[in-house]
């Protein structure tokens, strides 16, 4: 995804720094797939951990009913979930008097209770998911106790101390001052791009192999975008481009995924819950659907760009959390002096780190969030 090959614009002090190039524009966004000729629709084993938010449009996997979420491990409808668990609860057992190859649909999901089950297990219900109303009762009653405990051994927040803010030196302000001025003027050199970008399709068929194309096209550019301005903010970073350019290579590598989601945050509008790139695309969970991000990957990133908007950061803190983020990346491909980067010896660095601890009194609940 990253590569060192072409030369970079110079920067305002003429060093010159690292090129980032999309070699495979697909790995810049996480979850996305690029669309395929074939429009067959290949089942996938969903990983484990907590089950993704819903867009609203999904179907059952067993009926093709509106599904209602993850059930026994499986998206399916509250129909086919409640007959699932009434079936492994009795121990039933049903016969098929079609032979055992009854078509599953909401029609014949109550015709034909063996084929239903079997539909039920082949999609991937498990058994082992189903709780007695005992099991149910007792998990109940545990995370009560849990929340109670919880709830107990928490301090008050009014018999905490309060805390003392850092005080800016000249120096810091004016290093605050400069990492502002290079971020905007790296999004209006951004903005300037926003013709280049494949125009999002506005085909008759929107399903069809030729739009779902283009706005695959359409992100992937947007997401280079966004990558060389991560770039061209970072070249302007005290030190930065002191580092050698392996090290400046495995820092961008590192942070960029996490650059490009605080960028993200910065553009939620939450009144229409929609994300606005270079001030003229707009885009909903859906259009981010259309163009192949995965349903599991939607709702973190609109869910983080929510909360970070209810911080209400200023562009000051953005830039000073960006910036320490570059510098804070991990440490697997990064050279001990790179490494060092997050706590620099430079005077003039040290404000990467303080300076996002000092707010106005009014905003002493987004410092303790930040």
């Amino acid at each position: 995804m990253l590569r060192k090959e072409a030369s970079m614009p110079q920067s305002t002090g003429g060093t010159s720094g690292v090129r980032l190039e999309a070699a495979d524009p697909i790995a810049l966004l996480p979850g996305v797939e690029a669309p395929s000729e074939s429009t067959e629709v290949r089942p996938q084993k969903r990983k484990k951990g907590p089950a993704p938010k819903m867009l609203g449009n999904e179907l059952c996997s067993v009926c093709g009913d509106k599904a209602s979420g993850f059930h026994y491990n499986v998206l399916s409808c509250e129909g086919c979930k409640g007959f699932f668990r009434r079936s492994v609860i009795k121990g039933a057992h049903y016969i098929c008097h079609s032979g055992g190859h009854c078509p599953m649909d909401t029609y014949m999901r109550r015709k034909c209770q063996e084929c239903r089950l079997r539909k039920c297990r082949q999609a991937g219900m498990r058994e082992e998911c189903v709780l007695s109303e005992e099991q149910i009762r007792l998990k109940k009653l545990k995370r009560q106790e849990e929340e109670q405990a919880q709830a107990t051994s928490v301090p008050s927040r009014a018999s905490s101390p309060p805390q003392v803010l850092p005080q800016l030196s000249p120096e810091q302000l004016g290093m605050i001052e400069k990492l502002v001025a290079a971020q905007q003027q790296c999004n209006r050199r951004s903005f300037s791009d926003r013709l280049r970008v494949t125009p999002w399709p506005m085909a008759p068929d929107p399903q069809s192999w030729e739009a779902r194309q283009q706005r695959f096209a359409h992100f992937t550019e947007l997401a280079i975008v966004s990558v060389q301005e991560i770039v061209d903010f970072a070249k302007q970073l005290p030190g930065f481009l002191q580092l050698s350019r392996e090290d400046q290579i495995a820092l961008l590598k590192t942070s960029a995924i996490e650059v490009m989601l605080l960028e993200t945050s910065r553009r939620y509008n939450p009144g229409s819950e929609s994300i606005t790139f270079l001030k003229d695309f707009s885009y909903n969970r859906e259009d981010f659907a259309k163009a192949g991000l995965q349903v599991e990957f939607i709702n973190p990133i609109f869910e983080f760009s929510k909360a970070m908007n209810e911080l209400q950061l200023n562009d000051a803190e953005f830039a000073l959390l960006i910036a320490i983020s570059i510098f804070s990346a991990g440490p697997t491909n990064v050279s001990t002096d790179a490494n060092e980067a997050g706590e620099p010896p430079d005077p003039e660095q040290r404000p990467l780190r303080a300076s996002v601890c000092t707010a106005p009194a009014g905003q002493k609940a987004s410092t303790a969030a930040l």
